[in-house]
């Protein structure tokens, strides 16, 4: 974010101060701390972490500018009146990470044909969970296995949780956008490769860490496109005027040493596909 401000002019600590705040996961703390920003004498509120924050922003104020990264559709989740022309006080970035559910289950039977059952790990404070859960559902029918759905919430419950899909037969595990879940990557890749699960994430960073592979948009550019809206609105442009910017590059990253280590070769398709092969 602050390469995206500084690509409009703007070095923290320079020619512009930031003011942080973090619900650590906690999205009930999110329309206090948003309440709390308002009363400050800000240009534009940042907001990160999906269509959670965004719309406690939304919710805190009518007048300060808000810049937003969302997982799903702003207009579905009322940030927006249109992609084109926002309107209001409101613009920013649409993930798409929502509709990347299907692609990345396919990729993860791809990967491990043999499987009957897939467990998508999902967390049920988070907004969009019911609809992660569903499309999940959905897509498993299409591709002919059997999706679980299963729930954190909490650091403690991943690995007991992921313990449980091995016993009642999940053959592997996706994990669906949450900014909790991204938080927590280090502790998620290390409960998976302790369970021996073959698992697919929602961005690069997981199997960086050590998971097996992730299909999804690039957070860092996201977060940096954040950025220059937020500069560009410093520099006077209203938020009603900037369309929504959608991602047009989705990234495929597959760690080759998780996958030798849990016995999984590589198909060549994939292989063609990834943009990226950690050895």
């Amino acid at each position: 974010m602050r390469a995206g401000l500084a690509k409009a002019g703007y070095i923290e600590g320079q020619n512009v101060s930031i003011e942080y705040r973090w619900a650590e996961g906690r999205y009930d703390r999110l329309p206090a701390l948003a309440l709390e920003l308002t009363e400050r004498q800000l240009a534009v509120i940042v907001a990160h972490g999906g269509e959670p924050s965004a719309l406690a922003a939304k919710a805190a104020t009518q007048t300060i500018p808000i810049v937003f990264n969302s997982g799903g559709d702003p207009v579905e989740a009322g940030l927006v009146a249109s992609l084109n022309r926002p309107g209001g006080n409101a613009t920013g970035v649409s993930m798409l990470f929502l509709e990347l559910g299907s692609k990345q289950l396919e990729m993860l039977q791809e990967m491990v044909p043999k499987i009957a059952a897939i467990a998508v790990l999902v967390n049920p404070t988070f907004a969009s969970a019911e609809k992660e859960a569903k499309d999940a559902v959905a897509a498993g029918r299409v591709l002919g296995k059997q999706v679980h759905i299963a729930t954190a919430t909490s650091e403690g419950e991943i690995g007991t949780v992921i313990g449980d899909l091995v016993k009642h037969g999940a053959g592997a595990l996706m994990v669906a956008p949450d900014p909790f879940f991204f938080a927590r990557r280090e502790h998620l890749v290390a409960m998976a490769a302790q369970h021996a699960v073959p698992t697919i994430y929602f961005s690069r960073e997981f199997p960086e860490a050590g998971g097996l592979m992730s299909y999804g948009t690039s957070i860092a550019d996201v977060y940096q496109q954040v950025g220059v809206y937020a500069g560009r609105i410093l520099k006077g442009e209203k938020p009603a005027d900037l369309p929504v910017v959608q991602p047009t590059k989705f990234e495929l990253v597959i760690n080759a040493k998780t996958a030798k280590a849990l016995g999984l070769p590589i198909p060549d398709r994939l292989l063609a596909l990834a943009d990226e092969v950690i050895e």
